[in-house]
């Protein structure tokens, strides 16, 4: 297995990969193949992966797994969306 990674580090290399670009594309590789493995269960993806869920979430999200979008921007929460704020008790 070591002689394999070591083949492919060296075929990145040779290939003019930047480091930043052989993590982006083995970080997709495993997750989509851990959904795939654990039938899209999240959860049980995260675990196989030794990864927090909400990260396997974000990540998701951030390399547009599943749902064709990539680096989509979180919607603000409901609080700051241009809703009025409800007067505290005793404000004058």
């Amino acid at each position: 297995m070591k002689d394999r990674f070591d083949g492919l580090v060296e075929q990145l290399l040779a290939g003019n990969f930047f480091l930043e670009e052989a993590i982006e594309a083995l970080e997709r590789n495993m997750i989509q193949r851990a959904l795939d493995r654990c039938e899209g269960n999240q959860s049980a993806a995260s675990k196989q992966l030794g990864i927090h869920r909400n990260t396997l979430q974000r990540k998701v999200v951030e390399y547009g797994i599943g749902n064709g979008h990539k680096r989509r921007t979180p919607a603000k929460p409901a609080a700051r969306a241009g809703r009025p704020r409800k007067p505290t008790a005793g404000a004058a």
